[in-house]
């Protein structure tokens, strides 16, 4: 197939295009600048510019573009461009595969904080959003701005990605020097879900719902098995061979964290039930298998 990527620099995007073309799908990458390969095309989503011929003629698109989730959250300009780069690139997209002769498919980037804190329960693909949290809020509206693409017919699927835990990335690389410092700790209480998922995992799903076009609306990327912030703990501690047995108090936490906060004390017992109706199989299931594989 014929796929465009935004944000194919970043590292999610990166691992993406080399998986879609070890299985011979023609990858256009759309960059911010004059296109210096074959494989590049222009775009500007401020300007809400792009390249027809290359959108036009694709057969799928994927929309990874955003600015980091990492910053300062106690400022309110940081977390003006957390949302504007995800709703304006999303919206640009959307609008440039509503304007095509045939729309193509449309994978929109979006992550599981559009659930919000709901403590024990099981969350999949059909549970409410709640709460008021900034990345809730901004989950949202990031998935709002694909509208255009739905309203053209096209077969939208929103990637409610989980915290990809990877040596190589947030939040794992920030994580294991410390926990190998013997600085590991759990947060708050440590009964709230943490949601994640492994490289592989999030590339092969990806890949998935590219090639399967039976597969549209919300989808859950993270794995099965969702542990609480104490049995990661615990899990990542005995993975680098260091107790982690310390509590950060939860009033420190939202203190330092700010509008970040509710990411690390609320709740996401999060279910992939798409994908697994749909036939993917997950090669890490649980923490101990996505923190083997993300240690590597």
């Amino acid at each position: 197939m014929r796929i465009v990527i935004a944000g194919s620099s970043g590292f999610l995007g990166s691992h993406l295009v080399d998986a879609l073309r070890e299985r011979d799908h023609h990858v256009t990458r759309l960059v911010r600048r004059v296109p210096t390969a074959p494989d590049e095309a222009a775009w500007d989503p401020a300007a809400g510019t792009y390249d027809r011929d290359a959108l036009h003629g694709a057969d799928v698109v994927v929309n990874l573009a955003g600015s980091p989730t990492l910053g300062n959250p106690h400022s309110s300009a940081w977390a003006r461009e957390l949302r504007e780069s995800r709703v304006t690139s999303t919206q640009v997209l959307a609008r440039a595969v509503a304007d095509a002769p045939r729309p193509p498919a449309y994978l929109a980037g979006n992550g599981i904080s559009y659930y919000g804190d709901h403590g024990d329960q099981v969350l999949t693909e059909d549970s409410d959003s709640r709460g008021h949290a900034l990345l809730t809020e901004v989950t949202r509206a990031w998935q709002a701005a694909a509208q255009p693409a739905v309203e053209a017919g096209a077969r939208v699927c929103y990637l409610r990605t989980a915290p990809v835990m990877d040596r190589r990335a947030a939040p794992l690389k920030l994580l294991a020097p410390l926990f190998r410092s013997g600085l590991g700790a759990r947060l708050g209480n440590g009964r709230q879900h943490m949601a994640m998922i492994s490289l592989r995992d999030w590339v092969g799903a990806v890949t998935f719902l590219a090639e399967d076009a039976s597969v549209s609306g919300p989808v859950n990327l993270t794995c099965p098995q969702a542990p609480t912030n104490a049995e990661f703990t615990r899990a990542l501690g005995r993975a680098v061979r260091r107790p982690a047995v310390l509590p950060v108090p939860a009033f420190a936490l939202r203190a330092g964290a700010g509008a970040m906060a509710p990411e690390l004390l609320g709740s996401l017992n999060v279910r992939p039930a798409v994908l697994e109706a749909a036939g993917y199989e997950f090669r890490d299931r649980d923490v101990e298998a996505v923190l083997a594989t993300g240690l590597r």
